[in-house]
């Protein structure tokens, strides 16, 4: 699980060492730290109700991808939606921390971890 939680880390921090772009116009990997983000929305409410006493550490990996992309305008409302709507969507359907919530969590681990994997593979150099 440490490695999982690292090669996080590690997207966050490489995310800014993609091809320069324009300002507001898409990078080739926008539809991945989408999907990353509403990933770190779901952490972010499932691992709270299920105990695991990280307080904010998934909403701070958001706010680190943030920092590391610093995307502008549309690029930015687009990743933060991502963000509430993976967390909006899982707070409508666990109040509690069941077993199906746990492996929620071990699949958007995994999945988190795979995106984290191919967009450093992809765009670090």
């Amino acid at each position: 699980m440490l490695k999982r939680l690292l090669a996080i880390a590690l997207v966050a921090a490489t995310c800014g060492l993609a091809p320069a772009r324009a300002q507001d116009g898409a990078a080739p990997f926008d539809a991945d730290l989408q999907r990353f983000a509403e990933i770190l929305g779901t952490l972010h409410y499932l691992r709270g109700i299920c105990g695991s006493n990280e307080g904010a550490k998934w909403r701070n990996e958001m706010q680190a991808l943030i920092d590391a992309e610093t995307p502008a305008g549309e690029r930015r409302t687009r990743l933060i939606a991502g963000f509430n709507r993976g967390y909006n969507g899982f707070q409508q359907t666990y109040r509690t921390c069941t077993p199906a919530a746990k492996v929620a969590i071990r699949r958007y681990l995994e999945e988190g971890s795979k995106i984290s994997r191919d967009l450093t593979a992809r765009y670090a150099n």
